[in-house]
């Protein structure tokens, strides 16, 4: 299977999920998981398990999903899924590393595509489907079985989980990608514990991973040694400030009922808070704000947030994350100035531009739409695949008063989630505009990226069409 070919069955799927339900574009959590990712790529490189081939054609994006289980899963043509059930009880970015390299490592070894060349019955189509309906198990199997039919497709389902010997050198590689991006390789002997435990706990009977990972007390025996031959100490490693409340965001955000979101709201007044150490009792704050914010009590989130701030205050990271939150609560309170406050010029941080823009704009103003334009201009000229941002752009705009920059932006960013269909109407709508006259025929360069835009998706349009 080439690598084009790949990427392609990569797009298939990715454009799927950026239509799941559960999808999720949270800033906060995006930017920890994509940190960690892209050093564990960088590492990749650097040991010669990434080739030039693969990292110019493959995708390395990362997509969140909501669902509690603790889940990821490495996708053809470099996409990863982490689920929040995983961030929301890893104890430390070491422990996140280890599965987020070790499925790296499925993608680099091109685990999938070598299973697939196995037989040449199996098309690219038929794979994508398969796929989608392993995920898809573990939510509803009903769901599952409506994508997986026949007795050919359930021969190809039980193909598409990883042998033991991939799983191995998954874990071999992934080790030695993480240690070399600078994590701690006791981080893949804790993980394993929870994997564990997690398989135990949450075993349904359906598909709730890609394929199989058979944890073996060879395998885990294996890591065990790997790491005694480190220098060291082999001690687990310490929760961080930071990590705690990315953990809490997730426990928050995925959580999916009333009465999970009013058992965390009432953590910090309950008789065992004060006899927790400050960074259980801050992840226990920065969770109750959270929910108190999906609750809509909102003097429960203001009390919990300010009475999180003195226990962050000796980590710079965390404490970001607190005044963050600040701005997210001023926000749906309707005080968009905290938010508005945050910095947008050169080398602005995603959570900050995005949180910004949503002040700025909600404070109202041609001068500041246009100047919130141009932020986030830069921004996508550096990310053009970052849809959330283009979004906001075609918003931003709009509130500016150039209409014709706000529908190619609403265009990108269909492009940006493969909904090709979704952007030819955008460009259309957008040279309709321009052939009506007026102030939007007057900006030509914007006009001729348009026309030179509608004829590269019409392309891909008819190339996704001929895949189906």
């Amino acid at each position: 299977m080439t690598l084009g070919a790949e990427r392609r069955l990569g797009d298939q799927i990715a454009r799927e999920l950026y239509r799941d339900p559960d999808y999720l574009d949270d800033p906060v959590l995006q930017e920890y998981v994509e940190g960690i990712w892209q050093q564990l790529i960088q590492a990749a490189r650097q040991r010669g398990e990434l080739t030039p081939d693969q990292d110019e054609r493959f995708a390395w994006q990362v997509l969140l999903g909501k669902d509690r289980q603790v889940n990821a899963f490495a996708l053809p043509g470099g996409y990863m899924g982490v689920y929040l059930g995983l961030i929301a009880i890893v104890a430390n970015r070491d422990e996140l590393a280890s599965v987020l390299g070790h499925e790296l490592s499925h993608i680099t070894q091109r685990h999938i595509s070598r299973m697939m060349s196995k037989d040449s019955q199996q098309t690219p189509l038929l794979v994508a489907a398969l796929i989608l309906a392993a995920l898809a198990a573990s939510k509803s199997p009903d769901a599952a079985s409506a994508l997986v039919v026949g007795g050919q497709a359930l021969t190809v389902q039980n193909q598409l989980k990883f042998s033991r010997d991939m799983e191995r050198e998954a874990d071999r590689v992934g080790y030695g990608v993480m240690t070399q991006a600078g994590f701690d390789g006791q981080g893949f002997v804790t993980m394993f514990d929870k994997l564990q435990q997690a398989s135990r706990l949450n075993d349904n009977g359906a598909y709730p991973y890609l394929r199989s990972h058979p944890l073996t007390t060879e395998r885990i025996a294996d890591m065990q040694a790997r790491q005694e031959l480190r220098p060291g100490s082999k001690l687990a490693v310490p929760t961080t400030l930071e990590h705690a409340l990315i953990m809490a965001r997730a426990r928050a955000i995925s959580a999916d009922n009333i009465e999970l979101q009013r058992q965390r709201q009432a953590e910090p007044d309950g008789a065992a808070f004060r006899q927790q150490p400050p960074v259980r009792q801050a992840q226990a704050l920065y969770g109750a704000a959270l929910a108190s914010m999906q609750l809509r009590d909102w003097q429960k989130a203001r009390d919990a947030v300010n009475r999180l701030q003195p226990l962050v205050q000796s980590s710079p990271e965390a404490l970001r994350l607190q005044r963050l939150l600040v701005a997210e609560l001023d926000l749906a309170t309707g005080k968009p100035a905290t938010a508005a406050a945050l910095p947008m010029g050169a080398g602005v941080r995603r959570p900050e531009l995005l949180l910004g823009t949503q002040g700025r704009l909600a404070l109202g103003g041609v001068d500041q739409a246009e100047q919130t334009a141009e932020a986030l201009q830069t921004w996508v000229t550096v990310h053009p695949h970052d849809g959330t941002a283009w979004q906001w752009l075609s918003r931003a705009w709009g509130a500016a008063g150039k209409p014709l920059r706000g529908l190619r932006a609403e265009a990108e960013a269909q492009v940006a989630h493969f909904d090709y269909s979704g952007a030819m109407d955008r460009f259309k709508a957008a040279q309709d505009m321009v052939r009506r006259g007026g102030s939007a025929a007057a900006d030509h360069v914007e006009a001729s990226i348009i026309d030179a835009r509608t004829r590269e998706v019409a392309s891909l349009l008819r190339e996704q069409a001929a895949q189906r």
